[in-house]
């Protein structure tokens, strides 16, 4: 497994695995805590792992914690997502960045976002598993949403959203977010 620095986001990293493929299928590690260790991250940082399956279109996000924020790692580990990260760390070098990513089962490629950044995906394929692993309990009273299409952002998300939860229907501009956490 190698790790690779996001030059977009500051401090995010993708895990690549090695996998082994026979007849059979394929075995890859999908984590490994000397790779984890290996960029500075604590691997026994991580407390909560969780799953969401999605249906082809359907977009979740944009997503981040108040408060300390929330570090995950994210993994497609079936199917295929197009997957999105803003910084929105005031004090990051990469204020405001986005980057896209395709992560899927195929590759089982592993995003690690930090604290402090939103992140959003959609289905690309009939069904889309994605694995979280998370580095806090999740709290909803800390739960904050970004509407996935604010013009700001410009996200071109690939397929027509589908499905969306009543919280990313309307879920408020970024400066809409940001005047918030001012006052």
């Amino acid at each position: 497994m190698k790790a690779t620095r996001v030059p977009e986001i500051d401090g995010a990293y993708l895990f690549e695995p090695t996998p082994y493929a026979d007849e059979r299928g394929f075995f890859c590690r999908t984590f490994d805590a000397d790779v984890v260790r290996s960029v500075g991250l604590d691997p026994d940082a991580f407390v909560q792992d969780s799953l969401s399956r999605s249906a082809r279109g359907v977009l979740r996000g944009m997503h981040l914690r108040s408060g300390a924020g929330e570090a995950k790692l994210v993994r497609c580990s079936y199917g295929k997502i197009f997957d999105v990260v803003v910084d929105l760390r005031k004090d990051s070098p990469t204020y405001l960045g986005r980057a896209f990513f395709e992560l899927s089962g195929e590759t089982q490629l592993t995003l690690y976002i930090p604290a402090g950044c939103a992140h959003g995906f959609q289905a690309l394929t009939e069904t889309a598993d994605t694995s979280y692993r998370i580095d806090r309990p999740h709290d909803p009273a800390e739960d904050v949403t970004i509407a996935f299409d604010d013009p700001e952002l410009a996200i071109p998300w690939p397929l027509p959203p589908a499905k969306l939860s009543q919280r990313d229907r309307e879920a408020p501009t970024l400066a809409e977010v940001l005047k918030q956490k001012e006052s």
